[in-house]
């Protein structure tokens, strides 16, 4: 039982780390002009199932299994100006505030590079835990924010267990109205052991895990939803969208009040979909995230002094 236990936190953490391939090659000028036009056809494309879909407001997903590789992307619509949502998420330490509301993030720091800046992520179990017992992933932060596009990646090379290409892309652009269209890409390329790992997974303690892409119905017409891998990347990309969204919607209140309305409606805005997203009851939710606070603001605090 307690192999199974460890087999599941190697899986889940990897879960929580992985993050899609964002292609380098093109100067950043072409990059941006491409990916706006792309995202911009996107938004033509799907402005139905922004409006008519499972949650209920502008949102949708969309995720793909090929080979080693299992992505999803998550677009919604913020009901922010594009320069609002540009002006925080060009910010390092804001995604530091954003990822830390995920359960399995426990901590995150960052670090000013003469290219760009290094997130590090502390991963571990949805419970408390001391950050020396956390796996860290070094991520390069990189972000374009130019004719009304923003492109933000997080690229960490290579992981745990033979995984690679753990990144994650974030994309935004203006709507009219004050409204800005946004996307979310989260995926990652497994190994031999991380397979091996993910199919004990699914078969005991994850068995009843499941995504929110609809595969069929069960015998009472009801949805049957995605199970295994790709369940559980859905599952971990909406929370990181849901982390946005709250970061956003909590920049309002005075500062020293913002850590308790963010973590207290992430918890809200994810419990709507029970099925998919709830791990923990919200008291503990709370008492973790305060204490995985403290440790992260004592981390931050070391690096700013020079002592790491």
């Amino acid at each position: 039982m307690h192999k199974m236990i460890y087999l599941s936190k190697i899986f889940l953490f990897m879960v929580a780390t992985a993050i899609f391939f964002f292609t380098g090659s093109a100067s950043a000028v072409e990059v941006s002009r491409q990916g706006k036009d792309l995202l911009l056809d996107i938004y033509h494309e799907n402005k139905a199932r922004l409006e008519a879909n499972s949650f209920g407001f502008p949102l949708f997903l969309e995720s793909f299994e090929l080979d080693d590789r299992i992505r999803v992307d998550v677009y919604g619509i913020l009901d922010f100006p594009f320069r609002s949502v540009a002006n925080v998420l060009n910010v390092p330490a804001n995604w530091c505030d954003i990822v830390s509301l995920h359960p399995n993030v426990k901590a995150c720091t960052y670090q000013k590079q003469l290219d760009g800046s290094l997130l590090t992520f502390y991963i571990g179990s949805k419970t408390y835990q001391p950050l020396e017992d956390t796996h860290q992933v070094i991520s390069h932060y990189r972000s374009i924010d130019q004719a009304g596009y923003l492109d933000v990646t997080l690229n960490a090379d290579t992981g745990p267990f033979g995984s690679k290409d753990i990144r994650m892309r974030f994309e935004a652009l203006p709507l009219d109205g004050g409204k800005t269209f946004v996307h979310v890409r989260y995926a990652y390329s497994d190994s031999v052991v991380l397979r091996l790992v993910s199919k004990i997974y699914f078969a005991t303690l994850g068995r009843g895990k499941v995504g929110f892409t609809v595969t069929g119905t069960d015998g009472n017409d009801g949805p049957v939803y995605i199970g295994g891998p790709r369940g559980a990347i859905e599952r971990s990309a909406v929370r990181y969208y849901f982390a946005i969204q709250s970061f956003m919607n909590t920049l309002h209140y005075p500062e020293k009040s913002r850590f308790s309305m963010r973590t207290n409606e992430w918890y809200d805005l994810t419990t709507r979909y029970r099925k998919q997203l709830f791990d923990l009851d919200k008291k503990d939710y709370l008492t973790f995230k305060v204490k995985e606070h403290e440790n992260q603001m004592t981390l931050q605090r070391r690096i700013g002094a020079g002592n790491q």
